[in-house]
C-alpha cells in the first residue's frame, strides 16, 4: 500500500485474487475486479458489480460519522446529478449524470454511482431488524447498503466520526480510499479525479466483465 504525498488517497495493490467472506458481507476479488455484496435497508441483495462500466463511490461511516457521511454522499450525488434536486425522493437516483466534456456522441457516459453505506458493528444481532426498521424510516426510499460486520472498516480503514470513502474505477478495481471530511477545494479535487476516471473509460469503450463469483460461491 502506498500513499501520495500531499493527498488524501492511500492506493491499493491490485495483483492478488482474493476473497473475503464475513457473514452476509461479501467481496469478490478476481484479477483486480471487485465485487462488494451486501444487503439495504429493505433486505435487498446489492452488489457493486451491477455497476461495471460506471464509477461506484462508497461512502461509509459509523454511527457518529454518519451525518457528515450522509452530507458528503448528497453533495457528490447532487454534484454528478444535478437535476436530482428538483425531483422527488423516488426520482433520486434515476437523474441523468452529468456530461463529460468532448465525450464522443453515441458512447455511453459513465455514471457515477454514490452508494451510502452504514457500518453498525455496535449493533447486536438480535437488534438488527430494529436498525433496519430505522434505518427505512430515516431513508424511505434512498437505498442505504448495511455493514453489520465492519468488514469495509477492516479491509479499508475507518476514521470514527468522519466519512469515509472507497472509489471503484469503471472496471471495478479501486482506485483510491480516503477518509476525513472535505474542504471545499479539496471536494473539487476530488470530484475533477472521478471525471478523470471516467474519462479515460473511453479507451476500452467500457467494456467490462462480472467478477467470477463461483470462486466463493
Amino acid at each position: 500500500m502506498s500513499y501520495r504525498t500531499n493527498s488524501l488517497y492511500r492506493f491499493m495493490p491490485l495483483g492478488l485474487v482474493v476473497g473475503f467472506l464475513f457473514g452476509a458481507f461479501e467481496v469478490v476479488c478476481a484479477d483486480g475486479v471487485m465485487n462488494v455484496v451486501m444487503e439495504d435497508q429493505f433486505q435487498t441483495p446489492c452488489e457493486t458489480s451491477t455497476y461495471l462500466g460506471d464509477v461506484v463511490i462508497l461512502v461509509y461511516a459509523e454511527r457518529h460519522g454518519a451525518e457528515d457521511s450522509l452530507h458528503l454522499g448528497r453533495k457528490l450525488h447532487l454534484h454528478f446529478h444535478p437535476t436530482a434536486d428538483e425531483v422527488s425522493s423516488d426520482a433520486w437516483s434515476k437523474q441523468p449524470v452529468r456530461g463529460i466534456v468532448n465525450w464522443p456522441a453515441g458512447v455511453a457516459l459513465p455514471d457515477v454511482r454514490v452508494i451510502p453505506v452504514a457500518s453498525l458493528t455496535e449493533v447486536p444481532r438480535a437488534l438488527k431488524p430494529v436498525a433496519r426498521a430505522r434505518m427505512r424510516k430515516d431513508s424511505p426510499v434512498v437505498p442505504i447498503w448495511l455493514d453489520f460486520d465492519g468488514s469495509l472498516e477492516r479491509m479499508f480503514g475507518i476514521i470514527p466520526g468522519e466519512p469515509n470513502v472507497v472509489v471503484l474505477d469503471t472496471a471495478g478495481q479501486v482506485h483510491s480510499v480516503l477518509s476525513g471530511k472535505l474542504n471545499e477545494q479539496e471536494f473539487q479535487q476530488f470530484v475533477t479525479r472521478v471525471d478523470q476516471i471516467r474519462s479515460a473509460s473511453r479507451d476500452d469503450l467500457r467494456v467490462v466483465t462480472r467478477p467470477q463469483e463461483t470462486l466463493l460461491r
